[in-house]
């Protein structure tokens, strides 16, 4: 099953800066191929359910051997079975619309 996520994997015990924590987790996202997106607060990943979710495991595990001796994440997930939609699907539908492109059917689906 294809599955989208937001993840937010944040160390606790390490002080304020997590950068480094940040970054050895893009490293494992990038590793395993998945299609993802950083931004200010969290990544977006979209692949199969499988594959994401050891994406997950394993940057728990990168971050505690980094140090940490505890994380807390924070996970949106969300899944279809109508029809098959990216991350860039979802994203190009909003850029329409402020476009003044048409609307979407709900039959099309929608962001």
């Amino acid at each position: 099953m294809k599955v989208m996520i937001d993840l937010c994997v944040v160390p606790l015990g390490v002080g304020v800066s997590v950068g480094a924590y940040v970054s050895a987790c893009q490293e494992v996202i990038e590793q395993a191929g998945l299609v993802h997106q950083m931004h200010a607060y969290g990544t977006n990943i979209e692949g199969e359910w499988e594959s994401v979710f050891e994406v997950v495991r394993r940057c728990h595990e990168v971050v505690h051997d980094m140090g940490a001796p505890r994380i807390t994440t924070s996970m949106r997930i969300g899944t279809r079975t109508d029809r098959e939609q990216s991350m860039s699907d979802k994203i190009e539908s909003v850029q329409a619309l402020r476009r003044g492109g048409r609307e979407i059917s709900d039959s099309e689906g929608s962001a």
